[in-house]
């Protein structure tokens, strides 16, 4: 039997209100990133980080913070042959929510 719990309020310092503040400048700059767009776009917040990944799928980390992450597929437009080489003009076809991840090191 699952029962509710109220939760005591908890005191909000002027961290916390900072934190929050940044983490929602965070959200409004990950959310302008939108399919459409290009990699050079993409890479004004975001930069590449580690891992397993190709010209056409990649995990980016937010430049300010490398635990804040997005998965991004891509299209090639410039080459599209060479599946290796990233082209600023490369679009972006899909993005992840954000999430929270350790760095990935290789």
């Amino acid at each position: 039997m699952l029962m509710a719990t109220s939760l005591a309020p908890t005191q909000t310092t002027e961290t916390d209100k900072e934190h929050t503040k940044w983490i929602a400048s965070v959200i409004d700059s990950v959310q302008k990133i939108r399919p459409g767009m290009t990699r050079e776009d993409l890479s004004k917040v975001f930069t590449t980080e580690g891992g397993l990944s190709n010209r056409f799928h990649r995990t980016h980390v937010y430049k300010q913070c490398p635990y804040i992450k997005v998965t991004v597929e891509l299209e090639a437009v410039a080459n599209p042959d060479d599946g290796l080489k990233e082209m600023p003009q490369d679009k972006i076809v899909k993005i992840s929510i954000p999430f929270l991840q350790y760095s990935i090191m290789d």
